[in-house]
């Protein structure tokens, strides 16, 4: 099964556009953003920076796209529920929607949280800050990608943002309260989309797989899993993208997206009955009954990526253009559209040409998925993005993603490892059984040669009979069980290793490159 998925994802990105080609139209995109910042801003003094950290912003932006959104997007291609160009499609929407309506918060979060910029009082020393946290952040992540590393784009830009920040003012500067909680959700991340995502998946076992007519279960609680999705979609909806329009508390939210999902469920329902009814009672059948409901799961978590991630392009860009119109530094800035355009635009490229390659990782390499596990991985995500996304924290959706792949696995290992155990204890019980029934053959054959044969004889030889039949049955049981008993599969301990070592290394590694890139910068000012 791996192996074919294996092969399905090669084929894939051998459709896709050749190298020259991707390398072109990434190139086009940072020429027009060039073009565009240049002719819209050069009446401003001191535009070279804001165009350069335009540049850098798109540069930054379509790495988020080739690694953070293949990451959402991944489980659903890997388990065949969606093709590329239907993925590619679904997040261009809905990575746009979520980071034009409800990007906002996370960007302050990056931009003021992090370092304080009170303590840079020269805003040339701030603007050089912030274009060094974006190059260094996109450089690193480029690099890491290229080499199949597994790094979040948060902790690139949280690294870049600090070295330069540390470069500029000191170590004061940094705001290390902030840091430590923004470190704390990168362990409480993954942990948490590990435990949803294993959650969802034992509920669609216990409730769906292990049940003995799957397609009647189904039909109950696949649009229920639907109607979860749907209620917590609708609630982030109303909370965040019409707060402008109208602003309502989180009960009265989630009351007006109780009655959508209500109406989504008696749509769904029917649609799902339908479907069943046409299926066989097999596991391969219940897994084509989460297409839909994984589809949907992976809108849900393009929009939340798009929310909580672009700040990772556009939180020093925004800083960066913010210093330069005003001419100082403030604690509060709006975005401008064009800077949230800067980085929707460009993750959405990002994912178009080089989006396959991640694929592969987190679809296939960690643990074999398939479509319930997928949608199990999809929904933690989703529902960790969103509640960071709510809080204004920028959490890694790479960790949450990841976390959610190690989830699932490890939940089938312990899962498989019981079946283990039981076989055991089934290999012991069929043996003992086995044995039993060979002593009451000898006894009913001694039994049987008796020539004068009394009433006892004849009565021990029926039971004995009786008992040989029902222990016959129970052998013949345990030897199916032994048979239908299913082998362990493992998460793969490598990758463990390398995605540890990726996440405690990325950070340090941000920030020393954005350390060199603030001193050139400053010497070369200098220098003019």
């Amino acid at each position: 099964m791996e192996t074919k998925i294996l092969n399905s994802i090669e084929k894939i990105e051998k459709k896709t556009l050749p190298d020259f080609a991707k390398l072109s139209l990434a190139l086009l995109f940072i020429v027009v953003v060039f073009l565009w910042s240049y002719a819209s801003h050069g009446n401003l003094p001191n535009n070279t920076f804001l165009i350069i950290g335009a540049v850098f912003g798109a540069y930054m932006a379509m790495n988020i796209g080739a690694n953070d959104v293949a990451n959402n997007v991944g489980p659903a291609v890997g388990s065949k529920a969606l093709t590329l160009t239907g993925a590619i499609f679904i997040a261009a929407i809905f990575e746009s929607l979520g980071a034009f309506i409800a990007g906002g918060d996370v960007v302050k979060t990056i931009k003021d949280g992090i370092i304080n910029p009170d303590l840079i009082k020269n805003p040339e020393i701030f603007i050089w800050a912030m274009t060094a946290a974006l190059l260094s952040a996109a450089l690193w992540l480029n690099f890491a990608t290229s080499i199949g590393a597994p790094v979040s784009t948060t902790h690139s830009i949280v690294g870049g943002v600090m070295g330069s920040g540390i470069a500029a003012a000191g170590f004061a500067i940094v705001s290390w309260d902030t840091v430590g909680k923004i470190v704390a959700s990168w362990v409480v991340s993954p942990l948490l989309g590990g435990i949803i995502a294993a959650g969802f998946l034992y509920f669609i076992k216990k409730q769906i797989i292990y049940k003995e007519n799957m397609i009647e279960a189904s039909k109950k609680f696949v649009p229920i899993l639907i109607s979860v999705m749907t209620w917590t979609f609708s609630t982030y909806i109303i909370l965040k993208g019409l707060k402008h329009l109208v602003d309502l508390n989180f009960f009265v939210a989630s009351v007006i997206a109780f009655f959508i999902t209500v109406g989504v469920y008696l749509l769904v329902k029917p649609l799902i009955a339908k479907s069943s009814n046409k299926l066989a009672n097999t596991r391969a059948s219940v897994n084509s009954l989460f297409n839909i409901p994984l589809v949907f799961a992976a809108a849900l978590l393009s929009f939340a990526h798009g929310a909580n991630d672009v700040a990772n392009a556009i939180g020093p860009l925004a800083a960066i253009n913010d210093a330069i119109v005003n001419v100082e530094i403030a604690s509060k800035v709006s975005i401008p559209f064009w800077v949230m355009a800067v980085g929707a635009f460009g993750i959405v490229i990002g994912l178009t040409l080089y989006g396959p390659k991640l694929i592969k990782t987190v679809g296939s390499e960690i643990t074999e998925l398939d479509q319930m596990r997928a949608y199990s991985i999809a929904m933690a995500a989703a529902f960790t993005v969103i509640v960071a996304s709510q809080l204004g924290l920028p959490v890694s959706s790479t960790h949450i993603a990841v976390g959610g792949v190690f989830g699932v696995g490890f939940l089938r290992e312990f899962l498989d490892n019981n079946e283990k155990r039981f076989l055991q204890e089934t290999r012991k019980r069929f043996k003992r059984h086995k044995r039993e029934l060979d002593l009451m053959q000898e006894e009913l054959n001694r039994l049987e040669i008796i020539k004068d044969k009394s009433k006892t004889h004849y009565v021990k030889i029926v039971e004995l009979y009786k008992k040989i039949d029902d222990k016959e049955n129970l052998v013949k049981q345990e030897r199916k069980d032994v048979k239908d008993a299913k082998s362990t599969k493992y998460v793969k301990r490598d990758a463990i290793k390398k995605i540890i070592a990726a996440w405690i290394i990325t950070v340090p590694a941000a920030a020393i490159l954005s350390v060199a890139i603030f001193f050139m910068i400053k010497g070369f000012m200098a220098s003019i």
